[in-house]
């Protein structure tokens, strides 16, 4: 294909216009959690430059693959540029040609280079949203990641190169992830669980239909077949404590416990029977312990909002309505989940917050609402919402979902680990060692609930740092100062 054929394909496809004239600002690059672990992969910011030369050679090119769909990049783009949509442009356009290179390409990236690459696939990565033949995204995972340990040839089980042991608490993304590369630089580590299977919120929160939990098991299994030991139903801060961990011989622990606590409303009918907190909901629903009918009431508008809207689709509800305090360009999901979700047929009400929630014999039966409008812009430049005086409504529903936020559960730490004013844990933002000597933490635990690709860099930051603490690395050496040097770049 030609420069000028790719061109002309791409004008048709988004508005290619106001591509050519990217500020090449760099903001693309700096704030995407895929560049950060894929520096040699993946620059949004040189992909972006070089579509509008029309070179047909990038529809053969991994990169185009690699977007994580987080929109980091355009929540801080001064020209608003909707990267994750116009790579799909991309993609879209190299399927139809029958390019298939890159995607094979950047299955075989993914595979090596980043923790739970089969369960980021589907959570983050998307080829289905590209491909339409849901059969062959499938299959190619299959093949280049879920099959491929069994190909390879065994390796006899190694054995600790270092005589120091880890633990980590939790088992989610950020846990796992950091258990993954501190068993790769020749450490014992252990992860402590407190549910009964390891995943975090790949297991318990996200629905089925978005993340089969066979494909979390099978990422799992490759952990674990590099020695990581996972203790499940073990909860610490009972009879199993931190300063017992650090008497049985833990050199190191790394905190990642995740944001699982919720948010309260406070307001009159919150514990009617029919009432649901968002996590509770989707973990309930993995289990397949809800039935749903009829009406169906979310408060919220971030992505778990937008899980519950779509899982309780599923569940057979007959109408479901999302309840959003602030307007469309301020809510906090991925505007390709919020697409998703209206086209599936959930509807949306904007500018609307709940007042209180009114029941029958301990029952939900209504919610009644007042109209929001936003304030101007504050000095952290959000506009606030408030009630619009004589607005209030009230309509039916069977189920009300609160999806308005998590924070971490910090009770069983010792007094000497500091919590910051918004209940999460303060860490040093480059080696993440908390106020307390040895114990490092991250993930949501740390900077509340973010993306799985967040928590994955979470998790392979406190290896690097959990490493050099133990081996006891100067500051002035070359692996230290290149450590230092490249989180002081990225932040």
């Amino acid at each position: 294909m030609t420069n000028v054929n790719l061109a002309n394909a791409m004008d048709h496809i988004f508005d290619f216009e106001k591509l050519k004239y990217c500020f090449e600002c760099g903001i693309c690059t700096a704030s995407c959690p895929v560049a950060e672990l894929l520096p040699q992969n993946y620059n949004p910011r040189i992909l972006l430059h070089n579509l509008p030369l029309g070179d047909g050679k990038l529809l053969k090119s991994s990169e185009l693959w690699l977007c994580a769909w987080c929109y980091r990049c355009y929540r801080r783009c001064p020209q608003n540029l909707k990267l994750p949509e116009i790579f799909h442009a991309a993609r879209k356009l190299a399927v139809k040609i029958g390019y298939m290179e890159g995607f094979s390409k950047a299955l075989e990236i993914i595979r090596e280079e980043i923790p739970l690459p089969a369960s980021c696939c589907y959570v983050c990565f998307h080829p289905k949203r590209t491909i339409d033949n849901e059969q062959t995204v499938t299959e190619a995972i299959q093949h280049t990641i879920l099959d491929y340990d069994t190909r390879r040839p065994k390796e006899k089980s190694s054995t600790p190169v270092f005589s120091e042991k880890v633990a980590i608490i939790g088992a989610g993304p950020a846990g796992l992830s950091a258990a993954q590369d501190l068993a790769k630089k020749g450490y014992s580590v252990t992860i402590f669980e407190a549910l009964p299977s390891a995943g975090g919120m790949l297991r318990q929160c996200i629905p089925e239909y978005r993340l089969p939990k066979k494909i979390v098991d099978s990422d799992i299994s490759r952990i674990k077949s590099l020695g990581v030991k996972i203790k499940t139903n073990t909860t610490i801060g009972k009879k199993l404590t931190v300063q017992k961990l650090v008497k049985q011989g833990y050199d190191a622990i790394f905190v990642a416990t995740g944001a699982h606590k919720e948010q309260r409303l406070n307001i009159e009918g919150e514990d009617l029977s029919g009432v649901f907190y968002a996590l509770d909901f989707l973990e309930k629903a993995n289990k397949n312990e809800v039935v749903l009918s009829d009406k169906v009431s979310i408060i919220g508008g971030g992505n778990v909002a937008v899980d519950s809207a779509g899982t309780a689709l599923r569940l057979g509800a007959k109408e479901v309505t999302i309840l959003y305090r602030r307007s469309k360009a301020e809510m906090p999901a991925n505007p390709w989940e919020i697409k998703e979700c209206e086209q599936e047929g959930v509807k949306i009400e904007f500018l609307v917050a709940p007042k209180r929630i009114l029941g029958k014999n301990g029952k939900v039966t209504e919610i009644e609402c007042a109209r929001m409008e936003l304030t101007e812009p504050d000095e952290t430049g959000r506009r606030r919402p408030i009630p619009i005086q004589g607005s209030e409504f009230i309509t039916t529903t069977n189920t009300v979902i609160l999806a308005i936020g998590q924070f971490p559960n910090t009770t069983f730490l010792p007094e000497t680990v500091e919590i910051t004013e918004t209940k999460t844990i303060a860490v040093d933002p480059f080696t993440l060692e908390t106020s307390s000597p040895n114990i490092f933490a991250g993930g949501d635990a740390v900077s509340g609930p973010r993306t799985l690709m967040e928590a994955i860099i979470s998790g392979k930051r406190a290896a690097i740092s959990i490493d050099l603490h133990l081996r006891r690395t100067s500051l002035q050496s070359p692996i230290a100062e290149n450590f230092l040097r490249t989180v002081n770049g990225k932040i």
